[in-house]
């Protein structure tokens, strides 16, 4: 599994590249932000951002802790690449880091890798809905992950949203997230 997800994010990456190469293309969203979120049931806090470093390609970050002596955080590189006027195919390859009291209990935590595919589609001119469906792999700790969320754009370069996560580091959760574009 992990293999074929791997190896189906690095086709798509080069099919995005080369397409980028052949005609400027420009994603339907921007991959410019930072953001800020609380997760629910674990009560988490986190922060993320992304960054273009292409028309087609982005850096990406999170951290998310409970403040316990714990967390989890990855630093990564992804692609976007529309599929038609409202919607944006997305990957994204990760090295995770994690510490928690179940599964990582280690004084630097536990390295890992994360693979990640997904889509986002603009519903009207202000709400945005996507989701992913990825593979990490920690410390011979294997799961498939996925999140679905749905964003409302209050601004250009505000928005608020929620963001359902199952099967990550925290387990399932919910979470209230905020992004400001830069």
């Amino acid at each position: 599994m992990r293999k074929t997800l791997l190896a189906t994010g690095i086709i798509l990456a080069s099919i995005s590249a080369a397409h980028a190469n052949s005609a400027n293309t420009m994603s339907n969203f921007s991959y410019d932000y930072a953001e800020a979120r609380i997760g629910i049931s674990p009560l988490t806090y986190g922060a993320g951002f992304s960054k273009s470093i292409h028309p087609n390609a982005h850096l990406t970050g999170h951290v998310d802790s409970e403040f316990d002596s714990d967390w989890d955080a990855a630093l990564g590189v992804g692609f976007h690449a529309p599929v038609n006027n409202w919607a944006d195919i997305t990957g994204e390859i990760k090295v995770r880091n994690a510490k928690n009291k179940g599964e990582f209990d280690s004084s630097g935590g536990k390295l890992g890798m994360e693979v990640n595919i997904g889509v986002r589609q603009w519903l009207g001119p202000q709400l945005e809905v996507g989701g992913q469906i990825g593979h990490l792999n920690i410390d011979d700790h294997e799961k498939t992950i996925g999140t679905v969320y749905g964003r409302f754009h209050a601004t250009e370069l505000f928005s608020i949203g929620v963001q359902g996560r199952f099967n990550e580091i925290y387990g399932d959760q919910l979470m209230l997230t905020t992004r400001f574009k830069y």
